[in-house]
């Protein structure tokens, strides 16, 4: 699926009405309030709307090209993914956190197929030890995909999982460990504080370890994105966003203003069902497709 496609209903969430309001030739203060209202109801945000107008208020968009304007100004809103890494110490450690149902487990295991075939040896790695079929979810990617998985029995100490795996993984010879955790909501505080120790186990297994904490968000719960990262990056230090969900949803926007806030970038975003569906995020692309062309409409 094209991202034009994915971002159908969030285009005309956002696009098509900022078109109708723009459509009248000139920017004045009411034409800017409409546009404001539009941007926080497409689930951008307040903080991103004023910012977008302000933006607008400095450049009055000219000739109609109010949407390479407000491109532009998202774009400069978005943090930018850090330079991976090269070389180091291996393996390289990614622990992955979300709530339940966001799609974590498909994410992991499709960036491992990633990784495995530009040649990467990678150990997935289950600390989910109190879902029922958890490890047997990602014993069952292992298998289609070729790549090994480590799971703890159920009822386990998940931090033990993660420890063991990391051991595990170094002693053969890994390029990656990719470690799921427990899916849980952001207000459970306990769980929360479970998520924070794996992630200090990691770091007593290997020095520097995990290297990456990777948020799942599902794309169609608006600005409960915002509030799962806030919460999340409250107990643990989480680098980087990763999207699924999002055909269907009249709600793409919300994720730009969860990245925006919380200053992380977006890693990968979902596009579809295959391993090869979940691509790195492209801002450019991402913004062209929910924002649309004078073409589009």
């Amino acid at each position: 699926m094209s991202l034009a496609e994915l971002l159908a209903k969030s285009r005309a969430a956002l696009s098509d009405r900022l078109a109708a309001v723009f459509s009248r030739g000139h920017t004045d203060e009411s034409v800017m309030a409409e546009a404001e209202q539009v941007l926080i109801e497409s689930d951008l945000g307040w903080e991103i709307a004023e910012k977008v107008v302000e933006g607008l208020r400095r450049r009055p968009p000219q000739d109609g090209r109010w949407r390479e304007e407000v491109i532009s100004i998202l774009s400069e809103s978005l943090p930018l993914p850090a330079p991976a890494a090269e070389g180091g110490e291996k393996p390289r450690v990614t622990l992955f956190v979300g709530v339940n149902g966001s799609g974590k487990t498909t994410t992991i295991a499709r960036i491992a197929w990633r990784l495995s075939a530009r040649g990467r040896k990678v150990l997935l790695s289950c600390a989910d030890t109190f879902r029922a079929a958890a490890s047997e979810q990602l014993e069952l990617w292992g298998e289609r995909l070729g790549i090994d998985v480590y799971a703890g029995r159920d009822g386990a100490d998940p931090g033990s999982v993660a420890y063991d795996s990391i051991c595990r993984a170094k002693a053969a010879g890994c390029d990656e460990v990719l470690i799921d955790t427990a899916g849980r909501l952001p207000n459970q505080q306990g769980l929360l504080s479970e998520l924070a120790k794996v992630y200090r186990v990691c770091g007593k297994a290997m020095e520097g370890a995990p290297h990456s904490v990777l948020l799942v968000l599902d794309g169609s719960v608006g600005q409960n994105a915002l509030s799962q990262g806030e919460q999340f990056s409250s107990a643990l230090p989480v680098t980087g966003l990763v999207l699924t969900k999002l055909d269907g949803t009249a709600r793409g926007g919300a994720v730009l203003a969860a990245a925006s806030r919380l200053q992380l970038p977006i890693e990968y975003i979902g596009i579809g069902e295959h391993e090869e569906d979940l691509v790195p995020f492209d801002s450019e692309a991402f913004l062209q497709a929910l924002l649309g062309s004078r073409e589009t409409g």
